[in-house]
């Protein structure tokens, strides 16, 4: 295909998407919630999201007006999603385990007007609004919310079509990826951008008819948004949603779904590989087609075929909330894809080269930093939301800057190799080192910090935070992570403290992160896990 064909390809939205599927499968299941063992067929979720839609213009949403959500996996969130294509306002979701600056941060960034929240975690936002001059409207969802306020009453007695139709170049969402250098920034997506990855999901899975599509992953990850929710739709299949990820749970939770796709990430890879022999387990044994996820390294993508008759073990894909995907496998490459690499360059949509500092491309078999730029419309992020310069300072040379190691083999295979700047991940998440600091540097007692990434035997990051105490304070490890549990989300809670009369830092007073990676767990490091501190989520 020559450049010219590539360029004219059709832009598709979300809405265009999804009306097409409730046109020729109106009756098959589109949603499946485990938790309840509720479901939704495509037809009765069109009028559910249609009557939302109607709510939203009748309480006066406008097209690209933010509506920014605090909520967990169920009908709502996902009529929420559809709903907001069908008004085209921009779909802002907002992690449910933010709370403090990480939740001031995108809900001020975005200027969203309203919020529709949980009624678990309004205390967080109004422990914030003060701080927050845009947001007019909150919606609460629960038995507790008020009349006023309740997000039920939201949902119109008019099912019809509300009339709008969206184009490919609108913006569809706003998703905040955590910081390297400054606080979380919200990427602009727009409608093209996310049907166009769900499109391409279904190229690297080879739908089946009836198929079921299950994740634990909640609504407000692109992952679970994309990779489950669209890809169901644009194969016309099922969508299973546990709320929650539950390692004793998991095989339980396939055979009652039937779900031959299941998304997994991170730790629970080689937590459910080394899981001793269940009877669900056994029943399920060559159920799973595939099991999408990273990473994935080769001696646990043999134990997911030969234990449990996994036939695609692996995301076979790279890319990041700005641009994605990247590289990726159509479903009969996938197969003999090499251990450790993560597809080959999307031509179609992206022009991708590994280069040096000197912005020289390096030959193949030789590592660099990713660079990005695409080939057509709409299929990388628009910038960042309210951060001009941030966007600018990313886009050097009109090429996009990853931030991330990596190289092509002989065979144009890729393989991510690590991360250029200081961010970490950790039990999926993105997580700011910035934001991280910033928090810490609240406590009383510190003086100055550093965060940063410790190797995990889970396959992902742990997080460290080196602290110099005020002098003459009496806090201790046990005191800091506790303080810590309240103050930041659950997914973010250091594994490990240390203490020191000082930080390395260079000649011009920066801290060296790089030394403090280097150094890893000294003997003065103190573990979470070996201490007696237990807690819950949220």
């Amino acid at each position: 295909m020559d450049n010219t064909a590539w360029l004219a390809q059709k832009r598709h939205t979300i809405l265009e998407l999804w009306k097409e599927a409730v046109a020729q499968c109106p009756d098959t299941v589109f949603l499946h919630f485990l938790d309840d063992d509720e479901k939704y067929t495509y037809a009765e979720f069109d009028e559910r999201s249609n009557r939302l839609a109607q709510g939203l213009l009748a309480s006066g949403v406008a097209q690209g007006d933010r509506i920014a959500t605090l909520l967990d996996s169920h009908a709502d969130s996902v009529a929420l999603l559809i709903a907001a294509s069908k008004v085209n306002a921009v779909y802002v979701p907002i992690n449910t385990a933010n709370k403090g600056e990480f939740l001031r941060n995108p809900l001020g960034n975005s200027g969203a007007a309203i919020l529709v929240s949980e009624a678990k975690y309004l205390e967080r936002v109004e422990a914030i609004r003060d701080g927050l001059p845009d947001l007019q409207h909150i919606y609460v969802r629960g038995d507790s919310a008020p009349a006023e306020k309740a997000f039920a009453n939201l949902y119109s007695d008019n099912n019809g079509d509300t009339g709008v139709s969206p184009e490919p170049d609108d913006i569809a969402g706003i998703i905040y990826t955590g910081g390297t250098t400054g606080p979380s920034k919200g990427c602009i997506l727009s409608q093209n951008y996310i049907a166009n990855q769900a499109l391409r999901t279904r190229e690297m899975c080879d739908p089946r008819p009836g198929e079921v599509n299950w994740t634990c992953l909640p609504v407000f990850h692109l992952n679970a948004i994309v990779v489950t929710i669209l890809y169901s739709v644009v194969s016309r299949t099922t969508a299973a949603i546990t709320p929650r990820f539950s390692l004793s749970g998991f095989w339980a939770d396939i055979e009652k779904s039937g779900a031959s796709v299941a998304s997994v990430l991170g730790s629970m890879i080689p937590l459910i590989a080394n899981l001793p022999d269940s009877d669900e387990m056994l029943r399920c044994k060559g159920q799973l087609r595939m099991a999408r996820g990273a990473p994935f390294p080769g001696e646990l993508q043999e134990i997911w075929r030969d234990r449990f008759g996994a036939e695609i073990v692996g995301a076979h894909v790279y890319g990041l909330t700005e641009s994605s995907f990247i590289s990726m496998l159509g479903y009969d490459e996938a197969k003999d894809a090499p251990p450790g690499s993560s597809g080959k360059r999307n031509h179609r949509d992206f022009e991708v080269m590994i280069i040096n500092d000197d912005f020289d491309e390096v030959p193949s078999g030789q590592t660099g930093e990713v660079v990005v730029r695409p080939r057509r419309p709409n299929v990388m992020f628009e910038g960042y939301w309210g951060r001009p310069q941030e966007t600018l300072d990313v886009l050097g040379g009109l090429w996009l800057h990853t931030g991330d190691i990596g190289k092509f083999d002989e065979n144009e295979f890729f393989y991510f190799v690590d991360r250029k700047k200081d961010y970490l991940r950790r039990r999926g998440e993105n997580i700011s080192s910035y934001e991280m600091e910033t928090t810490f540097a609240l406590h009383p007692d510190v003086n100055e910090v550093a965060v940063h990434a410790v190797p995990s035997a889970l396959t992902e990051d742990d997080i460290k935070v080196t602290v110099v105490k005020e002098a003459g304070s009496p806090l201790t490890e046990y005191e800091l992570a506790m303080w810590a549990i309240d103050n930041v989300p659950y997914y973010a809670v250091p594994r490990y403290i240390e203490f020191r009369a000082q930080l390395p830092k260079n000649p011009v007073g920066r801290i060296l992160k790089n030394q403090l990676r280097d150094e890893g767990c000294t003997e003065a490091t103190w573990d979470l896990e070996q201490s007696d501190i237990t807690y819950k989520k949220g």
